[in-house]
């Protein structure tokens, strides 16, 4: 299965926001869509979520038969940077409604799915009104797990939670990227060389396919070459700088995790379940 962007435009009166956007994204696959601040990727993402029209261009997901069709509104989920959920609702409440509204065979319990993101006992029963922004963004997240979409998009999902918190969700994500297309706009490198399999630029209103993989030595080097060819070299100088202090105090905080964040599979919250049961 892929996603097709196809010569998607929009303005916002005489400001050119998408000039001309045109992409395919693979399945089982996280593809980071990286640009400077401003560039327009929120804007892609709320026109591929429904939330924007565009001006011109259309998406679409193509089959593993051939077959092609629009992009509907059922396809997709979205992780905000800003969660907005039902305040007046306990996690566990939220999650049993969603639950409901969205039943499907074999699916998991509310407890199980809670259990997964590790909301604990105390704070599953509290309104959600008194939640960190890092538990907020661990519902958003159970709430792709239920409707497991085809198609994810994760606009800077992991910019207002703690280190713990970025952690413990990269471990879902990575199991989540499974027979879905999953798209992450971020502006932090770090966490794109971490999370995506491969990156896309959004410049100058257009998609921009790159030839070096996140992973590869002196990939922030040449992604800011990319982002900032034609800029004045002050700037630039200025952009690597904080980029090179902020990633060295994303790996420090990282290495301090290390001993401490343990690897979780989805399917490990199910079998310890099994476990306990049988035990009973």
């Amino acid at each position: 299965m892929q996603l097709k962007i196809n010569r998607i435009k929009k303005s916002f009166g005489s400001h050119h926001v998408l000039a001309d956007c045109t992409m395919s994204f693979d399945q089982s696959t996280i593809t980071g869509v990286l640009g400077r601040n401003g560039v327009g990727k929120t804007t892609l993402f709320n026109i591929l979520y429904g939330e924007l029209s565009a001006d011109e261009g259309e998406a679409t997901l193509v089959f593993d038969d051939g077959t092609e069709r629009a992009l509907q509104m059922d396809d997709i989920g979205m992780l905000f940077a800003e969660t907005v959920l039902p305040e007046f609702l306990t996690g566990y409440e939220f999650v049993r409604f969603y639950l409901d509204l969205h039943q499907a065979p074999g699916q998991w319990q509310a407890e199980e799915y809670l259990d997964l993101v590790d909301i604990n006992q105390e704070d599953r029963y509290r309104l959600i009104k008194g939640y960190s922004s890092g538990m907020k963004s661990k519902l958003a997240l159970i709430s792709l797990l239920i409707l497991q979409p085809p198609v994810i998009l994760l606009d800077e999902p992991l910019a207002a939670v703690d280190i713990v918190v970025q952690a413990q969700m990269k471990q879902v994500l990575r199991e989540m990227k499974k027979d879905r297309i999953i798209l992450l706009s971020t502006h932090i490198v770090s966490l794109a060389q971490e999370l995506a399999d491969e990156v896309v630029l959004l410049k100058d209103g257009r998609l921009h396919a790159l030839d070096y993989a996140p992973k590869e030595p002196n990939f922030e080097a040449k992604l800011v070459e990319a982002l900032t060819v034609g800029e004045d070299p002050t700037t630039i100088a200025q952009i690597k700088a904080g980029q090179e202090q902020a990633q060295a105090a994303q790996k420090e905080q990282m290495a301090q995790l290390e001993d401490h964040v343990q690897p979780l599979e989805i399917s490990d919250v199910r079998d310890q379940k099994h476990s306990t049961e049988g035990d009973d």
